[in-house]
């Protein structure tokens, strides 16, 4: 990474970490080697398994080695996907973790930092310089990731192991959830060493909030754009949506009124005679629809970037509190 256009605080936090920084291009320049390697490989395998003449769904005597050989290529092309969606998922903890640790902990811990504020450098601009290298970096390399994901989701749906959108490992990976996440713990990472002061704390208290923040989100992400209702007769044929997302599902009487879906579970009655108890009059299934991915995406990012903001501005108000 050149710092020929950079100046001031932003050209010493890029002097600084610039093994760090070149360390995470290569790293996500080689994460994308992988992928694309193996699904070279696993393309190529495809290829020569089309020319057998072979089958997966009727395997015929001699083509059980060449079956075998292809499944094997695309398990394998799966589990690599399985790795880099997991990273993905970690990434924005390592970035939290980067900021609160060498980037802005350590300096605050060890005082390092003074020398920054005795070369006509104020305290908001150490910290904006701070968080604008990692930002940016952070920006582009989590963009560039978020698309190969994208891309990769597509190639492995073309294969015996297919996964859908809304599974927690493909859509945290792609889209823009994954940018919002890693920015947030980003703010997050420079607020802990801020309040904390201490390298270690500042890294385990982000740790924490990035699970947190997970778990809650994941704890409301169907409830952020209205779901699809389909209503249909329990005496009926009725076929599930492609590719959708069931968020629920259960009864509606005559009147309108939801029950739950096991609520003749427990009843010693038929069926029938149980739900004509209770008026029923209908099934309902709450879903997204596969087009709710990017109106569920850029709300939860959303989220993500109005939380980032406020621990950013809330960054500066603690520094301007600490030192004026």
């Amino acid at each position: 990474m050149s710092t020929l256009s950079l100046h001031g605080p932003a050209r010493v936090v890029v002097r600084r970490h610039r093994r760090t920084l070149w360390t995470v291009g290569a790293l996500a320049l080689a994460g994308i080697a992988a992928v694309v390697g193996t699904y070279l490989w696993t393309s190529s395998v495809s290829d020569t398994f089309a020319g057998t003449g072979c089958s997966v769904r009727n395997v015929t005597r001699g083509c059980g080695d060449s079956v075998r050989h292809f499944l094997d290529a695309e398990f394998q092309f799966s589990r690599v996907l399985q790795y880099a969606d997991l990273l993905m998922l970690l990434l924005p903890a390592l970035i939290g973790i980067f900021v609160a640790g060498p980037v802005i902990g350590r300096e605050l811990e060890s005082g390092t930092y003074k020398l920054s504020w005795t070369q006509s450098v104020s305290p908001a601009r150490w910290l904006a310089a701070q968080l604008a290298v990692p930002a940016v970096l952070t920006l582009a390399v989590v963009s560039v990731l978020s698309a190969a994901s994208a891309w990769a989701w597509a190639q492995r749906n073309e294969t015996h192991y297919a996964l859908e959108w809304h599974e927690r490992e493909a859509y945290g990976a792609m889209g823009t959830v994954p940018v919002g996440y890693a920015l947030c713990m980003l703010a997050f990472g420079a607020l802990a060493a801020l309040v904390l002061r201490r390298t270690v704390a500042a890294m385990i208290v982000t740790v924490v909030a990035y699970g947190a923040l997970v778990v809650a989100l994941n704890t409301v992400r169907n409830s952020l754009w209205p779901v699809r209702t389909d209503t249909f007769r329990f005496d009926g044929a009725y076929r599930f949506p492609d590719a959708a997302a069931g968020t629920g599902q259960g009864w509606i009487t005559t009147g309108g009124k939801r029950l739950p879906a096991d609520l003749c579970l427990n009843s010693a009655d038929d069926l029938k005679d149980c739900l004509a108890g209770h008026d029923v009059a209908f099934r309902y299934l709450d879903y997204h629809p596969a087009s709710h991915f990017w109106p569920l995406q850029l709300v939860e990012t959303g989220i993500l970037l109005v939380l980032a903001a406020a621990a950013v501005a809330l960054a500066f108000r603690v520094l301007r509190r600490q030192h004026g």
